[in-house]
């Protein structure tokens, strides 16, 4: 009898123990740090894709605009997705890697300049700017060297891989971040070339001169 009196102590022990770590990860969910942090994300997704899509109303026209406006795609979700578990995973095992508010409020600072940086090329190139890679020239499309075009060739694409780093810093997700880095990088070192050639067919040695003094805005990519 006392062996079973002590088998149920310990289980019950044990229990309480698994219901304390658990209620402690769900409190760690649902704490300031993890409201402040994700309706930063939310909010700085939200305000993102919407500004696209009215950018892109207010230069192209209603006819001329599509949901592909919102930049939305599978390998986004993807990607916003897996960070989300991360973020969950970690703030329930590590809650203190999340409290590392400097490291956060790096991330909110890239992605309030990535988000400007972005938002003045659109508003700088007018009907110059297209989501899609022109591939036929059309004869409103102009070579945009002004603004902060005289300072990056794509600051559209600058102002985003900023953005979208500085939405894995902000919710200091260290495997995201690095993934967010590689991933975006490279994905601008296959574009950007091949968008150029097409810009060097429109524009000629004005366009060729123009890459010479001017970088992209890449990191690494000439």
């Amino acid at each position: 009898m006392s062996f079973l009196q002590h088998l149920l102590s310990d289980l019950e022990i044990q229990f309480s123990v698994s219901v304390f770590y658990r209620s402690a990860s769900f409190s760690e969910i649902f704490s300031y740090t993890a409201y402040r942090q994700l309706s930063q994300m939310f909010l700085a997704i939200l305000f993102f894709h919407g500004s696209e899509y009215i950018l892109a109303l207010s230069s192209h026209g209603r006819p001329n605009v599509t949901l592909n406006s919102l930049l939305i795609s599978k390998n986004y979700l993807f990607a916003m997705i897996f960070s989300l578990l991360e973020y969950f995973i970690e703030i329930a095992l590590f809650p203190g890697l999340k409290e590392l508010w400097w490291v956060s409020n790096l991330g909110l600072g890239m992605v309030i300049i990535g988000e400007i940086i972005r938002k003045t090329a659109i508003i700088t190139a007018g009907q110059a700017f297209t989501h899609l890679i022109r591939v036929r020239h059309v004869d409103h499309h102009e070579l945009i060297t002004h603004g902060i075009y005289g300072f990056v060739r794509h600051p559209g694409y600058c102002g985003f891989f900023i953005w979208s780093v500085g939405t894995q810093i902000m919710l200091c997700n260290p495997v995201s971040t690095i993934a967010f880095v590689v991933v975006v990088w490279r994905f601008f070192v296959q574009r950007i070339p091949y968008e150029e050639y097409y810009l060097r067919q429109f524009f000629g040695l004005q366009y060729v001169e123009y890459a010479q003094r001017v970088p992209s805005g890449v990191p690494f990519v000439s």
